[in-house]
């Protein structure tokens, strides 16, 4: 009888194991760009499964990979033009020509790009960082994808990420409203947290709001992060200024914010600004701001606040430094500004995401003319190659700072040994309203050529170097202040949006004739 009794229940057991159960994932879509497909389903649970790609209508799938995170990026050829293709995302156990797995198939349709096709995808995918990726509690950027602080967010990549969220809006690559919640949650948190004489601090605890020291004596004020800062709130001022009565609320929350900021604090009463103050160390790190490199728009700012400005005497620090005059000419093109190559080109992209260079100059320099022929330099000198490395050429370079597959973190400027094989694909591809005959094969050459290894959710990888071993070529990291100029200068080479907002400001006209520039 027990014998009996356990027969049965392993019988009543039976459709269990042969007919296991399955949950189809929501959101199940496939979205066809050029080269690759993005395939994307709610997976909050972390399940395994098997994506598989068919490429005559269903008939036979090959397997792509294995996922648990709910995005997926496939390249199934270079620049295969328009195909259909099915996909089938299949939990891990499940046979792929399974009746059931019908339940877990999408399709999509690749077409061949366009340029402007191409950089608007880099766009998108870049200002996902700034929306997607933002501080939920606080709605700031945070420093990097990978920060091991955690939650630490980063003022002037804020910055950056307003203007990428303003052109996003004005692309649809989401509502106005939401980028305009978005921002209006970064000034709120911007008005709570300890400020330093108006000014904020490089970076913030996203949770606390509590000052994260960037190094041991720089706990308070950044006046060069600040001015990143309000570069791209002055801009989404102007942006909202005449937009519905939330919108209009916003733009006076800012001006209060940029008219608090005292600029002339900085200068500690010398004929120079300085670029941090603290409350325990005061003025300890004695970093004045001066020589051609990222921070022209500290003094353009400080020179066109309404209520705290620099006198124009206090500019004259920023030209008497020894990497302010330069006057050679590197593989034939003429630097007029910096210091040896140009420096990193960082130093063409920071201050004029917003202060335009279009025909500004002052008796020093055209900086248009001197920040093309910095990007220039860069690719001449990644063609010449005088260390030899691999991966270098008219279609890959871009010397910055950035992450590194070596270091760490370093500026990897020509002629420095910081230098050492790596790409840093902001770079070049900020660079794009400067030399679009030289960026544009850049970009096609990141995502043809190098996409499948450098192309992710939030835009390109920060760094690359191909003279690494295989598993070791790609920093899979983004940086804030890495990925902001991307999605910013893409939209001012397309539109000249972000540089006609900034400039519509009205003290800042005022502030470059201060200064002694003029535009032609």
């Amino acid at each position: 009888m027990f014998r009996l009794l356990i027969l049965l229940m392993a019988t009543a057991c039976m459709p269990l194991l042969t007919a296991q159960k399955y949950i189809v994932p929501e959101s199940l879509r496939a979205t066809g760009y050029d080269a690759h497909v993005e395939i994307t389903y709610a997976n909050l649970p972390g399940f395994t499964y098997e994506i598989y790609l068919s490429t005559d209508h269903g008939i036979h799938f090959q397997k792509r990979a294995e996922n648990n995170s709910g995005f997926y990026l496939d390249f199934p050829g270079k620049s295969v033009g328009e195909r259909n293709l099915v996909y089938r995302v299949v939990p891990k156990g499940m046979n792929v020509t399974d009746k059931a797995a019908a339940k877990f198939e999408c399709k999509a349709t690749t077409h061949k790009f366009t340029d402007d096709q191409l950089i608007d995808m880099v766009q998108r995918y870049t200002t996902r960082y700034f929306f997607d990726l933002a501080h939920p509690d606080c709605g700031m950027a945070r420093e990097r994808s990978n920060d091991n602080h955690g939650d630490i967010v980063t003022t002037g990549g804020t910055g950056f990420g307003i203007m990428a969220l303003v052109a996003g809006a004005q692309r649809n690559y989401f509502p106005r409203e939401q980028a305009m919640n978005k921002i209006d949650q970064i000034v709120s948190f911007l008005e709570r947290v300890d400020r330093f004489h108006g000014a904020w601090a490089h970076w913030y605890n996203g949770n606390t709001g509590k000052v994260f020291n960037f190094s041991q004596y720089d706990d308070g004020g950044d006046l060069v992060e600040t001015a990143f800062l309000t570069q791209g709130l002055l801009t989404a001022r102007q942006y909202f200024k005449n937009g519905n009565d939330k919108e209009k609320t916003l733009s006076s929350r800012i001006t209060k914010l940029w008219e608090e900021i005292d600029w002339n604090w900085y200068t500690d009463g010398t004929d120079s600004l300085y670029w941090h103050w603290s409350k325990n160390y005061g003025f300890k790190m004695r970093h004045r701001i001066k020589g051609f490199d990222e921070t022209l728009i500290t003094y353009v700012l400080a020179a066109s606040s309404p209520t705290h400005p620099i006198r124009p005497e206090v500019f004259n620090c920023w030209r008497t430094s020894p990497y302010y005059q330069n006057g050679k000419s590197y593989f034939g093109i003429p630097l007029s500004l910096g210091m040896e190559y140009g420096g990193p080109l960082f130093f063409t992209h920071y201050s004029f995401l917003g202060l335009n260079p279009k025909g500004l100059s002052n008796k020093d320099a055209d900086f248009w003319d001197r920040n093309r022929n910095h990007v220039l330099i860069h690719r001449a000198y990644a063609m010449a190659n005088p260390k030899k490395y691999k991966g270098y050429g008219a279609d890959s370079w871009g010397f910055t700072s950035s992450d590194d597959p070596l270091v760490g973190y370093t500026s990897h400027h020509p002629g420095t040994p910081d230098e050492n094989g790596t790409v840093s694909p902001t770079a070049a591809l900020s660079s794009l309203p400067y030399a679009p005959q030289e960026v544009l094969p850049v970009f096609r050459h990141f995502y043809y050529d190098l996409g499948k290894e450098l192309l992710g959710k939030y835009g390109f990888y920060d760094a690359f170097n191909l003279n690494m071993v295989s598993g070791q070529q790609v920093v899979r990291s983004y940086l804030a202040i890495d990925q902001g100029p991307i999605a910013t200068m893409i939209e001012n080479y397309r539109s000249g949006l972000l540089w006609t907002l900034f400039m519509q400001n009205e003290e800042i006209g005022n502030g470059i004739k201060k200064l002694g520039f003029q535009y032609k």
